[in-house]
């Protein structure tokens, strides 16, 4: 293989990378409250809570994790014990807060 084509090789490759990273990162994450599991969710999510991975409540309100834009209110989740649909908020929420 000449000089050349290793060289148009390794820029085709370097530039899909390039092009990849570039529509990963253009993705928008936003914090969506409620929709954590006990254990899962991002870092100081508040009252009852230190830090990453410390909520002790599935769909704990005032827990968030990191979630596609547009994706936090629409998502399904179990109904609550009193049969009230739950559903993800951009803003903590006062639900299912720890004891």
């Amino acid at each position: 293989m000449s000089n050349s084509v290793k060289t148009l090789t390794i820029a085709a490759a370097v530039a899909t990378a390039a092009a990849s990273m570039a529509t990963t990162a253009s993705a928008a994450n936003v914090k969506c409250y409620g929709v954590a599991l006990a254990g899962e969710n991002g870092c100081a999510a508040g009252p009852g809570t230190s830090c990453a991975g410390s909520s002790t409540v599935d769909y704990q309100g005032n827990a968030w994790k990191i979630v596609a834009e547009g994706t936090c209110a629409t998502m399904e989740l179990p109904a609550a014990a009193d049969g009230s649909m739950r559903k993800g908020s951009l803003e903590a929420l006062d639900r299912d807060l720890p004891a």
